[in-house]
């Protein structure tokens, strides 16, 4: 009885080419089939990697029908490599049916771990990485999107939401608005891409950063977001940061001196504020 083949679960630069794992080349360029999301996009891949191996597509519109044919070539004994257009298949990406499905069919499903723009972020977005949320894009409509996020915003935990340039701002307002303006964040836009950033600081300020910067609101974003201050936080204000909140407020209004202590510190604003009431 001939063997099944094996599904390769290969995870692709997010936009550094020079981030593709040899393991992860080496394979693309062995398997007998790669099921990508977008074979005009993935062929870029391919050519910098000199592979030819053939290519069908698999995305959120026919990966059904897509994955009980790949079940099929797997079943004969052919191997399958699974990409996505950046990252890690599966994550907010197409793939999740194809592998159910070869799991379902008793078929080796094998990881190629590596890049990934919801570790990436989180890694460099100075919050807590104890524990966390990743829960993809937000609702596109106004009222879903702010359930959602009251629904979110008294977890403890640090939050990760992926979102596009045409509803960045909206998305920010929302988070804002539910979660206060406070509320310590990072905006990591086209990470490992040429134009990357990553912004720090509370969110109304990287609202208004965003809204006065046109060039803030292209490419892909990555949101990571702290938690919710728990009872046992601590609120005091060190004495460290009052005295230079006391000294900006000889300078500039007090509402601007605290947003300027709170960056610098990571301290609430709303606590570094009541200082000077």
């Amino acid at each position: 009885m001939k063997s099944s083949g094996k599904l390769w679960v290969v995870a692709t630069p997010i936009g550094n080419l020079a981030d593709i794992g040899a393991r992860a080349a080496e394979i693309l360029g062995q398997v007998d089939l790669i099921a990508a999301e977008d074979t005009r996009h993935s062929r870029k891949l391919l050519s910098h990697l000199g592979v030819n191996t053939g290519m069908v597509a698999l995305h959120e519109h026919n990966e059904q029908a897509q994955a009980e044919q790949l079940i099929e070539c797997l079943a004969d004994g052919q191997s399958v490599a699974l990409i996505s257009d950046a990252g890690t298949p599966l994550i907010a990406d197409p793939g999740y049916r194809l592998v159910r499905a070869a799991v379902e069919a008793g078929i080796v499903c094998s990881p190629v771990p590596g890049p990934s723009a919801l570790t990436a972020a989180l890694s460099v977005a100075g919050l807590p990485t104890d524990r966390f949320q990743f829960e993809g894009f937000l609702p596109t409509k106004a009222v879903a999107r702010d359930k959602r996020l009251a629904e979110l915003s008294a977890l403890p935990h640090t939050l990760i939401f992926y979102e596009t340039p045409h509803r960045i701002e909206k998305a920010l307002g929302s988070i804002a608005g539910q979660f206060g303006e406070d509320r310590q964040m990072a905006v990591c836009r086209e990470l490992t891409k040429r134009f990357e950033t990553v912004m720090h600081g509370p969110v109304g300020d990287l609202l208004a950063h965003v809204e006065a910067d046109r060039d803030q609101r292209k490419g892909e974003f990555v949101l990571v977001v702290a938690g919710a201050p728990t009872a046992s936080s601590p609120t005091a204000v060190s004495a460290n940061t009052r005295d230079w909140f006391l000294a900006l407020c000889e300078e500039m209004p007090a509402s601007r001196a605290a947003r300027i202590a709170a960056r610098v510190s990571g301290e609430p604003r709303k606590a570094i504020f009541a200082l000077k009431q």
